[in-house]
């Protein structure tokens, strides 16, 4: 199976413009993210995407590899797809890797491609057991509440599902919460098709 990893990388960020280029333990973010997906075993090729010829730039620096795409791109999914045609190859799925997580762990883009062995997943992304009581009004932590098949039914800023009864501070004693860790999976064919959808009201 050929998956091609992505790392959308955006300079004109509203609450930190030019996070891709800060410097961490002398060198780039977007460098440490990009030899850490390399690191991945399940990767067939890795691409920063990017709209800014600064960060271009630096990839290029280090040795790695760059598309260049559109600046009117609504998220990074929209980024992917454009990737993904500008790609050569044929791949058959592509690991959207944020591009703001320079220690992400190689296991974990491994274990989220793995799934597309399984010919009935379309798409894909991880989430933790939660363990921090504090996590749970943390509105930069991402709750997921899951199914019976492990499908993730509902993502929300907001501490869910509900404990009825209980003090706050004793939900995770009650109920099993999940968080989410922002890494996407997209079977090729899907990822074109979602780039055609309107965003829903959710």
């Amino acid at each position: 199976m050929a998956i091609l990893g992505v790392i959308p990388a955006r300079f004109a960020s509203t609450r930190f413009p030019g996070k891709p280029l800060t410097v961490i333990n002398g060198k780039t973010m977007i460098r440490r993210v990009y030899e850490q997906a390399t690191k991945a075993s399940k990767l067939g090729s890795v691409v920063v995407a990017t709209d800014d010829q600064r960060i271009a730039d630096e990839v290029i620096s280090f040795g790695g590899k760059v598309v260049m795409t559109s600046e009117l791109h609504r998220s990074g999914t929209d980024r992917c797809a454009e990737t993904l045609m500008k790609t050569p190859g044929n791949w058959d799925a592509v690991i959207n890797i944020q591009g703001d997580e320079p220690y992400i762990q190689p296991e974990q883009i491994d274990l989220l491609a793995s799934l597309f062995e399984n010919a009935d997943v379309m798409i894909g992304t991880l989430v933790k057991k939660l363990s921090d009581p504090a996590d749970l009004d943390n509105a930069n932590t991402i709750k997921v509440v899951l199914d019976n098949e492990n499908n993730g039914i509902y993502f929300s800023r907001s501490p869910i599902p509900f404990v009825r009864g209980k003090e706050k501070s004793d939900w995770l004693k009650e109920q099993l919460f999940y968080k989410h860790i922002g890494i996407y999976g997209y079977r090729s064919s899907v990822l074109q098709r979602l780039t055609l959808l309107e965003p829903g009201k959710l």
